[in-house]
């Protein structure tokens, strides 16, 4: 809790803000905050530059609020702390109170997911953190954002993005409910979560069974080790769920059989080639042809140092390019 000083100190500024005297009450406050970081009273920076930024935010002033809020991921970064439970709340609140579509908005995601991934548990950042920047994103409709956050939350996160594609989905002509999907499937995929692609298929196929297409025709397809929904005239939304069944049973066999039968329909995609060839390679060991220098390789390879010897890092959803007819902007 902010200390006594600190909170007269928001108060004072918080009744220029109430007087529409912004630029004051933020310039006042950044001056305040960086005396207090030059004193490394960390605490009490943090603190300033938290209430500072909320008054603003709240007052409708994105740029001023959203700069101190940015303020206070430096300083946060500057102190040495760590992801704890009051510096997440702290962010978060900041994050929720931004007006929707502020420019500075993704500035302040980015750096606080930078920060958290240097200072935290996870390298690619705090899930938590990711989730909700993601949430938020889709819950503006701005489905790249959410993708690329998305895909590395939590488990809450399959869902959400699930939804939101298929919201996107729904502004498309019925026949592009794959294209959907995939941007929903692919992104956990590509980063080894196949748990979340499972339940990312299952929630759009749900919602796609129930809510918009009551005249789709559905076969269920019953085994003795699977289930699955069948969609005549949607021929990509079966390989789908016939590709996250073949990496389930770790089987290149039957992943090859469906490359070759879905051949001609992914082609017609013309976007899915890049995200199937490092699924084919991380799943299944279908190596990624790759150009060199052939001695190169050859010396490599006796030497143990080969040019294609690494695995290619997973994409982020963002790398895998958007379906060609929506146009959400």
């Amino acid at each position: 809790m902010a200390s006594v000083k600190i909170q007269k100190t928001i108060a004072r500024q918080q009744e220029k803000i109430s007087e529409g005297q912004f630029y004051e009450a933020h310039q006042q406050l950044r001056v305040i905050a960086s005396r207090y970081v030059k004193s490394e009273n960390w605490d009490a920076a943090i603190d300033l530059l938290y209430g500072g930024a909320l008054a603003l935010l709240r007052a409708g002033q994105g740029g001023s609020g959203g700069d101190l809020g940015i303020f206070l991921v430096d300083v946060l970064a500057k102190s040495g702390k760590g992801v704890g439970a009051e510096q997440r709340s702290k962010l978060l609140t900041i994050l929720r109170a931004y007006p929707p579509r502020e420019p500075t908005k993704k500035r302040f995601v980015t750096e606080m997911i930078t920060w958290s991934s240097k200072v935290g548990d996870y390298p690619l950042g705090d899930p938590e953190l990711l989730h909700v920047a993601g949430s938020i994103f889709a819950e503006e409709c701005e489905p790249y954002d959410a993708e690329r956050h998305l895909a590395l939350g939590t488990a809450d996160s399959p869902e959400t993005l699930a939804k939101c594609e298929y919201e996107w989905y729904t502004q498309d002509e019925s026949h592009t409910a794959a294209l959907y999907a995939a941007r929903a499937i692919f992104p956990y995929l590509l980063v080894g979560n196949l748990r979340s692609a499972n339940k990312a298929h299952l929630i759009f196929t749900s919602r796609l069974n129930s809510s918009r297409e009551k005249s789709l025709t559905v076969q269920e397809v019953s085994s003795k080790s699977s289930d699955m929904r069948v969609y005549p005239v949607l021929p990509l939304l079966n390989f789908l769920g016939l590709l996250l069944l073949a990496i389930q049973r770790g089987s290149a066999d039957l992943y090859k059989q469906l490359a070759k039968h879905y051949a001609l329909q992914v082609k017609e995609v013309g976007v899915w080639d890049d995200a199937l060839a490092q699924i084919g390679e991380m799943y299944f060991g279908i190596r990624i042809p790759r150009q060199g220098n052939p001695l190169f390789d050859m010396m490599g390879s006796m030497m143990g140092f080969g040019g294609g010897s690494l695995k290619p890092k997973p994409k982020k959803a963002a790398d895998v390019p958007p379906p060609p007819a929506a146009d959400l902007d």
